[in-house]
């Protein structure tokens, strides 16, 4: 068995973390891997939503009207140069709020963009020219701060008044309807920008969110095959060597087929260990029916198998046969029993499973439909997800009783369910 455990160790000795802001994975010990470190700086290095600084550099039109109050050319220079100071701080608080969602949606963003509409109206109707260029920059501070139909009623009531205001004027180099153009676009394509960006940004999340979701239900998956493959073949092997150890005195010959017995069944465990690492196990009912037979037997328990119906579509046996599988598990490890009894029945459109040993069982008990251990819980979730269902309880006349049931036609073997999607709750009842 020991190249089984390299084979089993070396998929489950990294036991990926996961970090819940970057999705990236971390070793047991907490370094990280050099793939997955590769790959988070690339993800990282990609494009995100521009900062506010990309922003800043349109201030540069304000340099038209600086350039006239630097000359001279402006009549109450102090007031003038008090209004560009103050527009350029409401600039830039605007457009730094404005990234950042809570403060965006504040009342005080809301009030700062109100005054410097005001001080844009001011300066525009008090100076005209170059000064009308500020009505851009307060549109591009709108498409920041407003989104959806507030953003449309503002550009449109902002590129009017600002074509107006041009209009009123006549002393701008541009058209007047360049200036309510340029202002309703400018404030429109900062918009889509920003909101195209943090969509991105969040479809990202969602992606890094679902693979690491992806990866909770592999490792899932994995868990159960692997608790259903060891768990039954290392049963079947110490009861195998306990028959072999009791023949061994009397009957060489027959302790010796026993060894050959666990021969067998670990070198079929290996193979199956492989397939179920690499995820392309597919059981068989037929199969597993044959081991139980031979795994009651060398407990001592007679197995009775009764099996009718219409053939089944693979994805249906292999989830048969994981319940055969785990029911021989629990009859070898607790029940005592003498007898064991495989059932398989239905009609054209399900197919039932009923296993039912005479060992230490609860006559006094009704039967009550629950499901116990790890393994009974995992196919409790995989049959839920292909449209099945699965119990276990006490039986009528003592014994214990599992009970299976599949559409004959199922293809969904489910190995990725989460629990917490299950149709049937886990209970406490079984072993």
């Amino acid at each position: 068995m020991a190249p089984a455990v390299r084979c089993v160790r070396r998929h489950l000795v990294p036991s990926v973390r996961e970090d819940g802001v970057t999705g990236a994975s971390t070793t047991r010990n907490g370094s990280e891997s050099r793939r997955e470190r590769h790959r988070r700086l690339r993800e990282e290095g990609r494009p995100g939503p521009p900062g506010p600084y990309a922003l800043l550099p349109w201030l540069l039109l304000g340099l038209g009207a600086f350039s006239n109050l630097f000359q001279g050319e402006t009549s109450n220079p102090w007031i003038g140069g008090l209004g560009l100071l103050l527009f350029n701080s409401l600039y830039i608080s605007v457009v730094f709020r404005g990234f950042y969602k809570k403060k965006r949606e504040s009342p005080v963003s809301y009030c700062l963009l109100a005054v410097m509409g005001v001080v844009t109206f001011g300066l525009a109707i008090g100076y005209g020219g170059s000064w009308l260029l500020f009505f851009p920059l307060l549109s591009l501070a709108c498409g920041t701060v407003l989104r959806h139909r507030q953003l449309v009623l503002g550009l449109l009531c902002l590129a009017a008044v600002a074509g107006l205001v041009a209009v009123w004027r006549g002393d701008n180099s541009a058209d007047p309807w360049t200036i309510g153009y340029g202002t309703f676009i400018s404030g429109a394509v900062t918009a889509a920008i920003l909101t195209l960006s943090e969509t991105v940004m969040e479809l990202r999340a969602a992606r890094q969110e679902l693979a690491r979701t992806a990866v909770e239900k592999e490792r899932l998956r994995f868990s159960r095959d692997l608790h259903d493959l060891l768990g039954h073949t290392l049963s079947v092997i110490v009861v195998k060597s306990e028959a072999a150890r009791r023949l061994a005195p009397r009957d060489m010959d027959a302790a010796l087929l026993q060894v050959a017995d666990i021969e067998s069944v670990g070198r079929q465990a290996l193979t199956e260990i492989r397939e179920a690492v690499t995820g392309y196990r597919e059981g068989s009912l037929a199969t597993e029916l044959d081991r139980a037979r031979s795994a009651l037997t060398a407990a001592g328990t007679e197995p009775v198998v009764r099996r009718s119906g219409p053939p089944l579509a693979p994805q249906a046996e292999a989830l048969l046969g994981w319940v055969v599988r785990e029911a021989v598990t629990n009859v070898v490890r607790h029940s005592d029993a003498t007898t064991c009894s495989f059932v398989v029945d239905g009609t054209a459109e399900r197919v039932r499973l009923t296993v039912t040993d005479d060992g230490r069982g609860q006559a006094a008990e009704p039967p009550a439909p629950g499901i116990g251990g790890t393994g009974l819980k995992g196919l409790t979730e995989r049959l839920a997800a292909a449209g099945g269902s699965l119990t276990a309880g006490p039986g009528p006349d003592g014994g214990f009783v599992v009970t299976a049931e599949l559409p004959v036609d199922a293809t969904d073997v489910a190995d990725g369910v989460d629990t917490a999607d299950s149709s049937v709750p886990p209970r406490t009842l079984g072993r």
